[in-house]
Order: structure tokens, then sequence, then C-alpha cells
């Protein structure tokens, strides 16, 4: 055991934020804590991490154990250089370093020679230091920075950086990688996936996996959350409950025990109606009457239990449209945009969006993805290239740094101003179902959580009835329950949508084509982020082939892929474009837009169709599965019960068992059989 929390109390004021919180970490266990926004995780980080009070409880933890605490979208704020931050973490061993050479520069010494005991003393002093030094570490301390710089997104930068030139994001990231050096005994990390690319969030859930400690982790990243953590911890009514698995198997667990619960709640229900009905019926009649009097002692007896507590409402809303746009929405060519002084952000970007598609924009950190879309809406001009909107389009905007709320005003005025002509009550039932509601809706802008101002966002964006959804980060600081709204509220919509997001989850779930920006243009893939994955794979492994075939080769011309002869002529088995043999990166970029053609050849909307039914089938196959697992958890439970002498000692309630496991395995047959139709 690392550190146990026992009946942790803590409150503002007379509003109680967490009650009675309990939480366990063993040695080398990664446990992901969660709950909606407001529920107390990010206190509860501090309050273990010694950060903050608590009212009433007790936290035990070994002297020797070390924790480290990175709160969110905390920073480094230093004016060192981002070289000496970093070494700073390996002080102790840089002094020892110090001293190892002050003991060469010593051995060195002629004068020494005739001295020996003082010579063996200082050989002894050396070698003793020199290999405290390697079990340490030490000869290690620029591969572990350079490892861990590269890995967090730094591996450009000049080490001679200083911090404070560094934007807040970036910060953030180096005060992460800070604390990966330290490597403490418990990393408690409060939403470390915030302004991560995707490369970023791919190498750190890979090193947290293999971390030598244990992790406790705040996360709304569900891809990031099942990657990593083998136990979850919810805080969910200001209480904390333990899960074994990570989050998708959390939501199973949790949705078998609330219907398992409800079933037993109900069937008590029925009980004591029963009982009642049969006390009103017989308590007069001096025949039954001792009956009835013994029914109702057992009724006064009965342990009753309580209605069991759903799921935490939840923001409700769809995104409707007016009316449709053309088949042709965005035609947008050779785009290119540069920062004064600079050389270009990008260029020679060009790609085509088509009624109804659902396309995700992705690219590292600092590409200029925001940048393009500010593009496409008009609130940035571009250096060179156009871009042509079709008929009938009408453009819904959701900025992720919320800039359009007003910090002035209220949320009722907030939402108002942007439709004056709606009736109040119509306001108030929008904010509502966006979760504001009560005393919620004069709440200033300004003092709203990073969750509320997301939904007010969206709140306003659904208003507007857009048949064109331009979406920067939608997912960003929403929790996980309200992801999952806003996911269903996407699927259903019927217009056409092209959005940013560095949530792997959300891009799985929501993307039919991906769009990858690099400085030279933009690369077109089919399919959601596990199809880029292996489309990118394939790629990388044809380019290795090409690059082995083409070595020490004075001609390579592979067929299909259009390459030609080294000396510039046309092969008759390629396209003939006269392709450099040398270029084996030239082969898979012919490959690539041979693809991307050959993804478009037919009719477009027989395509759509296509993907729309098979967006309709993996909905349906998921569903099947939920069902698969919930009815053979039911009827692991039935069996479990049968084994109970209260069951097996009663003749009547062991068929009544027996017939409902029947039944469910009649039901999970007929399942079964649709779920491997529909797999085949």
């Amino acid at each position: 055991m690392l550190l146990q929390a026992v009946n942790i109390n803590k409150s503002y004021g007379v509003r109680p934020v967490l009650s009675n919180i309990t939480m366990l970490v063993n040695e080398r266990e990664k446990i992901g804590l969660v709950g909606v926004n407001g529920a107390g995780k990010s206190t509860f980080l501090q309050v273990i991490a010694g950060e903050m009070s608590y009212d009433s409880g007790e936290i035990y933890k070994s002297k020797e154990t070390t924790i480290g605490y990175l709160a969110q979208n905390s920073g480094l704020q230093s004016d060192s250089t981002i070289r000496e931050e970093m070494l700073e973490v390996f002080s102790s061993l840089l002094a020892v370093e110090r001293e190892l050479r002050e003991l060469e520069a010593e051995m060195a010494d002629p004068a020494l020679s005739h001295d020996s005991k003082r010579y063996e003393d200082i050989l002894g002093r050396y070698a003793s230091r020199q290999e405290w030094f390697r079990e340490k570490g030490g000869y290690g301390i620029e591969a572990k920075i350079r490892a861990i710089l590269s890995g967090m997104g730094f591996g450009d930068f000049p080490q001679e950086t200083r911090i404070d030139t560094l934007s807040g994001g970036q910060k953030t990231r180096l005060a992460l990688a800070k604390m990966l050096l330290r490597e403490p005994d418990l990393l408690l990390l409060d939403e470390p996936t915030n302004h991560l690319d995707i490369d970023t969030l791919t190498w750190l859930e890979d090193y947290l996996r293999g971390y030598p400690g244990a992790i406790v982790v705040v996360s709304h990243d569900r891809y990031f959350l099942d990657a990593l953590v083998g136990t979850i911890y919810e805080i969910e009514r200001h209480t904390s409950k333990r899960y074994t698995g990570n989050y998708s198997r959390y939501i199973e667990i949790k949705a078998a025990e609330y219907e398992s619960q409800m079933k037993m709640y109900e069937k008590q229900q029925d009980e004591i109606a029963r009982m009642e009905d049969f006390i009103q019926k017989n308590i007069v009649r001096a025949s039954t009457t001792k009956r009835a009097q013994s029914r109702r002692k057992a009724l006064e007896k009965m342990d009753r239990m309580e209605k069991p507590l759903g799921d935490l409402k939840k923001a409700s809303f769809t995104f409707e449209v007016d009316m449709m746009t053309g088949k042709d929405v965005l035609r947008a060519e050779r785009l290119a945009v540069a920062f004064e002084d600079s050389p270009p952000l990008f260029r020679n970007v060009s790609f085509q969006l088509w009624r109804g598609e659902t396309v995700a924009l992705i690219g590292p950190n600092g590409i200029g993805k925001s940048t393009l879309l500010k593009v496409l809406t008009g609130a940035r001009r571009a250096e060179a290239g156009v871009y042509e909107w079709g008929t009938n389009v009408r453009i819904g905007f959701y900025d992720q740094e919320q800039k359009d709320l007003n910090p002035a005003l209220t949320v009722l005025e907030e939402l108002w101003s942007a439709y004056p002509h709606l009736e109040e009550a119509r306001i108030r039932t929008v904010l509502g179902n966006f979760l504001f509601s009560g005393e919620d809706v004069f709440k200033k802008v300004a003092g709203l959580s990073g969750g509320e101002k997301a939904r007010l966002s969206l709140a306003k964006l659904m208003l507007q009835n857009a048949n064109v959804l331009i979406l920067d980060e939608p997912t960003n600081h929403l929790d996980l329950f309200s992801k999952e709204v806003l996911e269903s509220s996407l699927i259903d919509y019927e217009g056409t949508l092209l959005f940013i997001s560095h949530d792997r989850y959300f891009l799985n779930k929501m993307a039919e084509r991906i769009l990858e920006l690099h400085p030279d243009g933009v690369e077109n893939f089919l399919g959601n982020y596990d199809d880029y994955l292996e489309k990118k794979k394939e790629l990388a492994e044809l380019e290795g082939e090409l690059a082995g075939e083409n070595k020490g080769a004075s001609r390579y011309t592979p067929g299909g892929f259009g390459g030609g002869p080294s000396s510039g002529g046309s092969d008759s088995r390629g396209a003939g474009n006269g392709a450099p043999s040398s270029g084996a990166t030239a082969g898979v970029a012919a490959a690539t837009a041979a693809g991307a053609t050959a993804g478009r050849t037919g009719s477009y909307e027989a395509d759509k169709q296509a993907k729309r039914e098979e967006r309709s089938r993996q909905r349906r196959i998921e569903q099947l599965e939920a069902d698969i697992s919930r009815l053979e958890t039911e009827i692991a439970g039935l069996e479990s019960e049968l084994a109970s002498p209260e069951v097996y000692n009663d003749y009547l309630l062991v068929q009544e068992k027996n017939e409902a496991i029947d039944s469910r395995r009649a039901e999970l047959e007929k399942v079964y059989t649709e779920w491997e139709e529909l797999l085949a």
C-alpha cells in the first residue's frame, strides 16, 4: 500500500463537496478518478497531495512515499532555460558528479603518489561514490532528459530556450515533463492530456503504462483511460465507489449493477404492495386477523430498500437544420497562411466537403488547424489560395476559446442577446437542457467554469440551426457524460460537419474522413481514427519495402504506383508520371493519391448511403454486445442465487429462478444469432 484515504470530508461553507471519500492506492496501480464536472475530483487530488486541508477523515502513507502532483493547466513559472529546469531534478546526482570530477583531479595529482594511505582513501571514496552514481542512473541523465523532452513535443526546441518565453500550453507540457523526470512513487495528474496533440498523447499513454510507480489520474479522455488504468474510482453525489477494470468496463458494471438493484427494488415493492393489500383486506376479519397482524409485523420489520439512484441529470440537445445545402458544400484550393515576418504555417491546402459528410481535421499542435478554420469562416485572410462555399450554406462555428461569450453578461442575458426574438420561457428551457437551471442562469459568464462555458457556447450553436457545423475542439472542458450526449446529437445531425479534435474516442465515433494537415498540404484518409492509423502503418511499411527494394538498384519501376526509371522516363506498367526511382516516399505519395481517387469513383451518393448503413450496422453491433454482456451478467447472477440456502430450500423460488434463467438464455440466443449475422 502506498496511500490510503479513509472517510475524507470537505465542505465549502455549508455546501458539502466530499463526503466519506475512501481510496486505496497500491504500488504500481493505475487508477482513473471520474465524475461529472464539479463532483470534487480536483479537490480530492489536492487533499491527498497535501495541497488543501480537509474537515475530517484520515490519510495514511509512509514517510518514504514521494508524491508528485500536477494541477490542471499548471505550467512552470521560471526564468530558467529548459535545460536548467530539467537538470534541477537531478541536483543531488549532479553534486555527486562534481565530487567525482574533484576526486579524479586529486587522484591525478603527482604529489598524491607519495601518500599511499591518502591515495587509498580517495580511491575508496571514488569507487563508492561512482557506484552510487551509477545505481541512481547518473550516466543516463542526458539520455533521459532528451527522451522525455522529445516525447512531450520539445524535441526540436533548443534547450537554451527560456521558459518565460513559452506559451501557457507549452509551460504545462514542460511541467509534466519535469514531473516524469522526478519519478515520484505516486503521480497525481489532473487532466494531463490537455494541450497535448495526438502524437504526444500517444507517447504519454505508452510511457505511463510502463511507469514504475502508481498513478491516480483525472481525465475526460476515454481512450486514454481505457488504455492506461485498471481501476476506476467514481465520485458521484459527493461519495466514492471503486470499480475494477478500465473506463469501458466501469460503464458496463455500473449499468448492470443499476439494473440489478432496480429489479430487486421493484420486486420488493411488489411484495410490499401484496402484503399491504392482504393486510387491508383481512385485518378486520375475525378468521384472518391473526394472519394479517403477522404480515403487518413482518412488513414493519422488513429492511426496505431505497430506490436506486440513476444517472445524474445529463445535458440534452439536438442540432437541427432549417434547409439543406447543395451537394458541393466547400471547395478549397491551394490555401496558405503565414504570420508576419514568418515562414508559412501551411500552404497548398486543397480539399472538398460534400453534403452530409463528417470530416475531422488533425495534425500536431502549432500546425495551423484552428487558423485554417478561421480562414474558412472568414475570421482571417489567407495569404494565398481560394475557397468557395456551396449554395444555401449556413455556418455554425464553435470556438474552443469561447471568445464570442461576453464576460459581463449573465448566462440568461448571453443567450437571449443572441436570440432576442425568442421568449424567455424558450430561452430558459434551452438553458435547462444544457444544465443551467434555477439561479444558475443569473451567473456571470466571467465566473463560469470551462465546462459551463462550453455548454453555453453549444446552446448558442444549437439555436442557429446551421446546416454546416465547424467545431474547434468541441469536447474540451466537457465531462465524460456531456461528451456522450454531444456525440449522440452530432451522429443524428443531418448537416455537414468539419471538426478539430485530439479526443481519439470522439474521432473514432464521429469521423468518416480524416484530413491530416502538413506544412505543405493536406492528406486525405477515408474512415475513422483507427482506420487512419491502420492506413498510416500500411504506408510506412510500404515505404520501407520500396526503400529496401530500391537500395543499390539503378532502376526501380513499381507496377501500379506510377514509378519510373531513375533517368526520368515513364514505365509502361505505372501511370507514366516519370517519378524518379530514388524517391520511395514519392511512390508512397502516388499510392495514397491513387487510393484517394479510387475512393471517390462511382456514385458519391451511393457511397454516402453505404457509409451511413455501415455506421448504423456498427451502432447495432455495439447495442447487441451491450445486451449480450447484460444478459450474461443477469444469468450469472440468477445462477449464483440458486446456490443460496434461501432459494434452494424453496421449491417455488427455485422454479421461478430456473424459468427466469431459461427466458434469458432464449433471449441471449436470439441476440447472439443477430450479432453473428451482422458480423458475417
